[in-house]
């Protein structure tokens, strides 16, 4: 049989991005310690619209760890306090009877408030819009063999590729820097063979838009490895850095060239 526990939460209102926010108080009661954190919220949503009241805006969709939807801020750290955890993933049988919670949005200039704890992300999408992808000449399939991978590269790219763009580094970085998210979509290309063509016109064109959403500078924290529920390691920073330094020696016109020569092919 499960335990419940009483809670106390301080959860971050605003109606809209435009608008003043504030944090209000709400009494959290008989929450089985199997819940998820997100089937928490469901519960304190049923009581505030029995009583009228309009409930807590969330992300969510999948509720498996899987999509990088969800995402709130629990006492200061994004998906609370269990490692390589979603917050959807998060159980209430790690927090204590009595205990208060402080819930918010993940805070960027970037990361615009829609309501709530419901923030725009969208800026993620336009990194990997700025990216692009792998060209690839159309016809018969290539043959599986032709193009070997060795087996420590595949390893990292895919490790790499585990990101789910949760925007969890970005709440968790002083600079509100998104180079773990940029470096782990540069790496996973950028490792296997098929995205070396155009490793240097997608370093350019990331970190530029990067800049231009108003993300700042990594300076080597670390906080966005330590709350990323992929486990996403800092070395795909140090490679975006790597690549961005080498695509800094080619000029866009020869990048752009090359590009043209490609696509006539």
């Amino acid at each position: 049989m499960s335990k419940t526990i009483q809670l106390t939460l301080k959860v971050w209102r605003q109606k809209g991005g435009g608008e003043k926010g504030i944090f209000e108080t709400y009494q959290a009661t008989d929450i089985s310690t199997d819940m998820s954190f997100l089937e928490m919220l469901d519960m304190v949503n049923e009581a505030l619209v029995h009583e009228g009241k309009d409930p807590i805006a969330f992300d969510h969709d999948c509720r498996e760890g899987i999509c990088g939807a969800c995402g709130s801020v629990v006492n200061g750290i994004p998906h609370g306090p269990e490692k390589a955890t979603t917050l959807c993933q998060l159980h209430m049988r790690h927090f204590r009877d009595g205990e208060t919670l402080v819930i918010e949005p993940f805070r960027a200039k970037a990361f615009k408030v829609i309501k709530d704890l419901v923030v725009d992300r969208s800026a993620f999408d336009l990194i990997v819009q700025a990216g692009g992808y792998v060209s690839v000449n159309a016809g018969q399939a290539p043959e599986a063999n032709s193009t070997p991978v060795p087996a420590d590269m595949a390893e990292l790219s895919m490790d790499a590729a585990a990101c789910i763009g949760c925007g969890a580094c970005v709440a968790a970085c002083p600079n509100a820097s998104a180079m773990l998210f940029t470096g782990a979509k540069i790496s996973h290309l950028v490792l296997l063979p098929q995205g070396k063509p155009e490793a240097a016109k997608r370093a350019l064109a990331m970190i530029q838009k990067m800049d231009e959403l108003g993300f700042g500078n990594c300076s080597n924290h670390k906080e966005c490895e330590a709350v990323c529920p992929k486990e996403i390691s800092i070395s795909n920073i140090a490679r975006f850095n790597r690549e961005f330094l080498k695509a800094s020696f080619v000029s866009p016109e020869k990048i752009g060239e090359e590009t043209k020569a490609r696509e006539e092919e």
